[in-house]
């Protein structure tokens, strides 16, 4: 018998009647009642949180024993190989099942944090992780109970294959400021710095912040912020590697993007019709690409002075919902982006049309990225309902979908990260997910 069948309302044969709602175990009709009432009425919300909970704790058990099914029919590893000696599969077909196969046997295990710097380690949410582009330190977002957030750096080299230990470094500074966006900055070298996208009150602040802040270091031998301004309502943000347009990053603002040049000061500000809640620029060339609220994803070349009107937009894309994440692939020829209706599409920008799709995302409202490993073929995204999903980015098939350690909830959907050399270039491959106060390691090899 279906575990699940006593939670789900799909599985009654029972006519829909409105306002009431069938309990298959009891095989009765009960009332629903409005949800503002102070008794605990039955609602429909109650319900599927309830179904939500019971399919969750389902797929929890079948992870603990090791029941992961692949979703490809007869794919193992000694049918792979066979194919492959028999000359029936090329070499790249065989790895990206290969990995197919390692994201199916991936097992979940907690990491141990240990904080040199406070005593208080762990007891703060997670609400954004980023790793650097070596996956050697991971900076982290902890929202903390007076309001704000708490900030801090943590070092993977101790991630190994027998060891879960990690070491965090706090920042006790900055601990009153929402974040909305972060991502990391190559100004001194690489990943010297963190450009931080958020309310401080009001109105917003944009800050750009040095690593070293984060260290064992003496206190006192701490640098100060490079720079930081008040600005409206900050959604995204984005650093320039291109040596054209050198040492600037770009803040997408509400109705207005801002380039700022954080060694000559200078600004350059591109109006919208639209909040910009995505950014990331091209290496190959100083473009800018942006998603918006209104579902429009447009490019922006930042060697070209303001212009009025919006005359200096090039590429232009549109999703039926708000983009929140977009994603530049490594030849520049195509973008990922997805959007607040859960959608997820794959954009050819030399012909301007959607080439792929990858369904079973979750999204109704929440600014929640995107996670692309060209090297292993893999799309990974987190959806609303908390679940984690994996898909195969040659031809969009739903690898595998990952429940949350904690009951699904709006303040505990996990933020993850995904190398296959997590702690540097000797580093062990998985999947890093951070969901309450709890951080997660999910092998794979």
């Amino acid at each position: 018998e279906d575990p699940s069948s006593s939670c789900s309302m799909q599985n009654s044969l029972a006519p829909e009647l409105p306002g009431f709602y069938y309990d298959p175990e009891k095989n009765r009709y009960f009332r629903l009642l409005p949800g503002h009432n102070n008794h605990n009425p039955l609602t429909k919300d109650s319900i599927q949180h309830k179904a939500m909970e019971c399919k969750r704790l389902r797929l929890l058990e079948e992870e603990e024993k090791q029941n992961q099914k692949t979703t490809r029919a007869g794919l193992n590893s000694s049918v792979l190989l066979q194919k492959r000696q028999l000359g029936l599969l090329s070499s790249t077909s065989y790895c990206r099942y290969i990995h197919e196969l390692k994201v199916n046997s991936m097992q979940r295990r907690k990491i141990e944090i240990h904080s040199p710097d406070s005593s208080v380690a762990g007891t703060n949410n997670f609400k954004i992780i980023v790793a650097d582009v070596a996956c050697e330190r991971i900076f982290t977002v902890n929202d903390v109970e007076h309001g704000g957030c708490k900030y801090g750096i943590i070092n993977l080299s101790g991630l190994g294959k027998e060891s879960l230990t990690v070491e965090m470094y706090d920042n006790l500074y900055f601990t009153n400021r929402k974040v909305n966006s972060v991502c990391w900055a190559s100004l001194t070298h690489p990943d010297s710095h963190l450009c931080l996208m958020g309310i401080a009150e009001t109105p917003g602040c944009a800050s750009l912040l040095p690593a070293s802040l984060f260290s064992s270091t003496n206190p006192g031998d701490r640098p100060g912020m490079l720079c930081s301004f008040k600005i409206s309502t900050a959604w995204s943000c984005a650093w320039c590697l291109n040596p054209q347009a050198d040492n600037c990053f770009s803040t997408g603002l509400t109705r207005r993007v801002l380039v700022t040049n954080v060694v000559t000061g200078h600004r350059q500000t591109f109006g919208t019709s639209s909040d910009v809640l995505a950014q990331q620029f091209a290496t190959q060339t100083p473009v800018l690409y942006n998603g918006c609220r209104s579902g429009e994803i447009f490019s922006i070349d930042v060697r070209q002075r303001n212009r009025k009107g919006q005359s200096w937009k090039a590429i232009r894309l549109f999703h039926g919902s708000a983009v929140t994440s977009i994603h530049l692939m490594e030849a520049e020829h195509y973008l990922m982006a997805a959007d607040m209706a859960g959608k997820i599409k794959l954009w050819d920008l030399r012909t301007a049309k959607c080439v792929k799709q990858y369904k079973g995302h979750h999204n109704e409202y929440a600014l929640l990225p995107l996670h692309v490993n060209e090297e292993e073929g893999l799309l990974i995204a987190v959806g609303q309902d908390c679940y984690t999903r994996i898909w195969s980015l040659q031809d969009a098939h739903l690898l595998r979908t990952i429940p949350s350690p904690h009951p699904s909830s709006k303040d505990a959907i996990p933020s993850v990260v995904f190398s296959s050399r997590l702690g540097g270039s000797r580093g062990v491959p998985g999947l890093l997910m951070a969901v309450k106060q709890d951080l997660y390691h999910f092998s794979y090899n």
